[in-house]
């Protein structure tokens, strides 16, 4: 069933942060919900199809991709790799009162949060099922991360859930995951894993993590499609500082549902590459510019550009992603340095 975006109004606040609203400014956001036991057992549908924003593509689009094909830069959008921004740097020091994020590559992040070290979609790994070698080495030597409190998962795509990257992880490392992926994990013999839907969350050492809608699907095998669901995370520490990690996704209306639900949104990781050509990638991966009016709709105060620079996953040449959003960042009049455009490897700490 395909939902239809409900009308918002974006508006900007006096200090010029990005902020969104609904229609009537009076809306209440709903309230949260209370949170859920820890690696509860828990009983899901058997697909998430009613879930989509936008129909999978049929017959006439594959024959499309197939004759196009139109799924790599040309060597001229290739010939920027060297330029690629790579910069590693030592983690930096953290208290429990700290908020930190340190770019590893692609949608993995290192987030520091509430005295916890929290990986996003992590992987390690050179090279992923069915696309050439990354193109930026990971930022963040594996040997260098401090002990991993926790892990959150958006989706079961192989570029976001590495079955070799998780195997370096104890086996009971707390892992948060969409519903129907859990088995996925119990397969590999983790002991710790949280599944929940959207709007669902759970609590770990005084930090909440909030599963979010996004606009994406899931499939891993021939026979899996949307068996699992899609999301993002809102992590909330104890003084109520808040980083939404988007996943994988497209533009639409749950960024502004997700903006009203979760006030305050300091930091936001939104996906910004993977886009080209629009007619096959638009339902399911932000280009720069909706990225900028993702951030402007969840009225985060900060956004930092990922799922570029990393996988050469489509048709955009390389650097074009980073250059799209610096320049939409800027009609959109938005602060310059609440643009986190790290470099691969490079951490920026959120300042009380």
């Amino acid at each position: 069933m395909t939902q239809r975006p409900e009308p918002t109004r974006r508006t900007t606040t006096t200090a010029g942060t990005p902020t969104a609203g609904p229609p009537s400014a009076a809306r209440p956001h709903p309230p949260l919900a209370a949170p859920r036991p820890l690696a509860e057992h828990r009983v899901w549908p058997r697909a998430f199809h009613d879930r989509l924003t936008a129909p999978l593509p049929g017959l006439k689009a594959l024959a499309r991709f197939a004759r196009e094909g139109a799924v790599r830069p040309t060597p001229d959008g290739l010939a920027d790799i060297p330029r690629l921004p790579y910069e590693p740097g030592p983690l930096p020091r953290v208290d429990a009162r700290t908020i930190a994020v340190t770019w590893a590559g692609h949608a993995s992040w290192v987030l520091r949060i509430g005295g916890l070290t929290v990986l996003t979609d992590p992987v390690w790994s050179r090279r992923i099922l069915g696309t050439p070698p990354r193109v930026t080495p990971v930022g963040v030597a594996w040997e260098a991360l401090p002990r991993v409190d926790a892990v959150v998962i958006s989706h079961n795509h192989y570029d976001h859930l590495d079955a070799p990257t998780l195997r370096r992880l104890p086996r009971h490392t707390p892992v948060f995951v969409p519903a129907g992926l859990g088995r996925w994990f119990r397969r590999r013999r983790f002991t710790r894993i949280t599944e929940l839907d959207w709007w669902e969350a759970a609590e770990l050492d005084g930090v909440r993590f909030d599963f979010v809608p996004a606009h994406h699907w899931s499939k891993r095998t021939l026979t899996d499609t949307c068996r699992s669901l899609w999301g993002g995370w809102v992590l909330t520490d104890r003084d109520g500082r808040r980083v939404h990690f988007a996943g994988d996704t497209g533009y639409g209306h749950w960024f502004s549902r997700i903006g009203r639900r979760y006030p305050g949104i300091d930091l936001t990781l939104l996906p910004i590459g993977a886009y080209d050509p629009r007619w096959w990638l638009a339902d399911v991966h932000c280009d720069p510019e909706e990225a900028v009016r993702a951030a402007q709709d969840l009225g985060a105060r900060r956004m930092a550009p990922m799922h570029w620079g990393t996988f050469v996953l489509s048709a955009e040449p390389v650097l074009e992603p980073l250059v799209r959003v610096r320049a939409a960042w800027q009609r959109a009049g938005l602060p310059r340095e609440a643009l986190w455009d790290l470099p691969v490897g490079a951490s920026r700490v959120l300042e009380e």
